[in-house]
Order: structure tokens, then sequence, then C-alpha cells
């Protein structure tokens, strides 16, 4: 399920959302390490709870964008190409995006309310265990048709969560948040009957 075997042209093909948002955070990565304009691009774009309070509220956004260091955005980056196609296939691609988009936004949304006005804050992690959830939601709706779906993503939930307390200067609650957010996300977007109506419409308009 999570094995990728398709080439360059094939993946960007068949996943282009997930493409894009690789392509989008890449790119945002390099203009931030260029001397002078990565300055500013971290500067206006990195989630500080203080500058929130102040009235900068696209930082809640413009920080799922930004990353601390190559490491730092090549997991992140791996995760998405690792795991973003199957639900794209999935949920299709305006739902996808928006379990991405609006669980990043809710893991910042937490940072801001859960965590100190002089903690700062970056990176995709947020929308990365949206996905998680989304997929924890299917998990529920195929735990008796699908055991084997259990076994494979659970393990992964749960190493991740558990990676979460365990590594240092990790955002737990942006983590969280996503990571609930994805699962309520999924609960409505990936209802059998929703999907069974979806493929449905998209057979028809053929």
């Amino acid at each position: 399920m999570f094995s990728r075997t398709e080439n360059f042209k094939q993946y960007t093909k068949y996943y282009p959302i997930v493409s894009t948002l690789i392509a989008v955070n890449l790119f945002i990565y390099v203009l931030a390490i260029l001397p002078g304009v990565g300055e500013n691009v971290l500067n206006y774009g990195v989630q500080a709870n203080f500058l929130i309070q102040a009235g900068e509220w696209w930082r809640v956004f413009t920080a799922m964008f930004l990353h601390a260091n190559f490491l730092h955005v090549f997991f992140n980056m791996f995760s998405l190409y690792l795991f973003g196609p199957e639900l794209e296939k999935i949920a299709g691609k305006a739902r996808f995006i928006t379990i991405y988009l609006v669980s990043g936004i809710a893991g910042n949304v937490a940072t801001y309310l859960l965590y100190d006005s002089s903690y700062a804050s970056l990176g995709a992690s947020g929308a990365i265990f949206g996905i998680f959830g989304a997929f924890g939601a299917l998990v529920y709706y195929t735990r008796r048709t699908m055991p084997m779906l259990r076994k494979l993503i659970l393990p992964i939930i749960v190493i991740s969560v558990i990676m979460t307390f365990l590594q240092p200067n990790v955002n737990v609650y942006a983590h969280l948040g996503g990571l609930v957010v994805g699962f309520l996300l999924g609960l409505v977007y990936l209802h059998p009957k929703r999907i069974l109506s979806w493929r449905k419409q998209k057979m028809a308009g053929k």
C-alpha cells in the first residue's frame, strides 16, 4: 500500500496534489537558505506566538511550509511522498488538500493556544499527522472488512505518537492537533457510503 514503484512522470501524473505540495515545500526550503532572502522568508513566515498575538495570524498557515534544516524537510517530505498518494487516491484531490491544510492549521492553532507566548515553531508535521489521522479513520471504517489494513497503519500511528514524546524539540501539540483533526475529517470524508457515491459519480462522468 505504501510501496512506491512509480517513476517520476507517473508519480506526478497520478498524485498531482502530493507532488505539488512536495515541490512547494522544497522550493520554499531552498529560498529559506539563500543569503539575505532566507532570513526574510523565515522572519515573516515562522510561527511565533507573540507575533500571532500581535495580529500576524497568517503565521499559522505559512509555518507549515517552513523547515529548520535539511533533515527536517527531508523526513516530512519523505513521509508525504510515502503516505500521501494513497490518501489522495482514496479521498480525491479536493478532500486530500483539505485534510492536509486544515490539519496543519489546526496543529498550529493548538500550538498558539497551548504553548506560551515565547514559543516559536515551523514545519509540516501537523499536516503529516493529519494524513495519519485520516488513515486512522479509514482503519475505523474497515476494521471488520480489512483487518490487515489495521495491522499496517496502526503501528505507524502509534510509533509516530510515541516518537513525538521521545524526540527533543518536537511540537507535541502540532502533532496531536493535526492527528485529531485529520481523524475527524477522515470520519467525514472517508465514510464508505461517501466513497461509494463519489466513485459512482466519477464513473458516470466518464
